[in-house]
């Protein structure tokens, strides 16, 4: 096995992985934002809509999510780019379980703060904005953080769909040399990096925040 060569497909796919999370993982943020509010301060027509898509992308294996959009949604006339199919999948899946986190954050948040600053003369909007946001995303930040690492991990079924990210590079090698081990070894010290590299910076992040409120959460 060209060992080289092997590498520089890896880190083709690597690019294609990257490309995937860089999109995929603020959309999911901010969805995920979005429904965890509307958990908690839409209305219930809303409310309901948005637990109703909760539990479905938390409770539906990402894999038959990815299938329906990528093989499913063409028998209606939606045609997705394998790109954008797994981008709109890991985003869904992901915003899902930020969404629960977001809820659970501004729970935790006494309920007096929004009724001292509509006192105050603050617009809804404006209190959601300026007060219970920054508070909910730094109590939310380990569990988003942790959505993040799985995002990582769940990129590898790109593959399912085409695409040739780190896990496809590595298929492809491995068909072709038939040594699966040792090109399956490489392809998780790739997502093992990745996933270290993302937690340190969480880390960071997390301590930053912290110092910034005080060491309150």
């Amino acid at each position: 096995m060209n060992y080289i060569e092997l590498l520089a497909q890896l880190l083709k796919g690597l690019g294609t992985t990257l490309r995937l999370i860089a999109v995929s993982a603020p959309l999911g943020l901010l969805l995920g934002i979005a429904v965890g509010f509307s958990n908690v301060y839409a209305p219930r027509p809303i409310r309901g809509l948005a637990i109703l898509y909760r539990s479905v992308l938390r409770g539906v294996p990402l894999v038959l999510q990815l299938f329906v959009l990528y093989y499913v949604l063409p028998r209606a006339g939606i045609l997705l780019q394998p790109f954008a199919a797994a981008t709109l999948a890991f985003a869904l899946c992901s915003g899902a379980y930020h969404s629960e986190y977001i809820r659970s954050a501004l729970l935790s948040i006494p309920p007096g703060q929004m009724e001292a600053a509509r006192a105050l003369g603050m617009s809804r909007f404006t209190a959601i904005r300026s007060i219970l946001l920054p508070q909910a995303l730094r109590r939310a930040l380990p569990g988003c953080g942790n959505e993040f690492t799985y995002l990582i991990k769940y990129s590898s079924l790109a593959y399912l769909v085409t695409l040739v990210d780190i896990t496809g590079a590595g298929r492809l090698q491995a068909y072709a040399s038939f040594r699966f081990f040792e090109v399956f070894v490489y392809v998780g010290v790739f997502y093992l990096a990745l996933v270290g590299i993302a937690r340190s910076g969480l880390h960071v992040l997390q301590r930053r925040w912290r110092r910034s409120s005080g060491g309150l959460h």
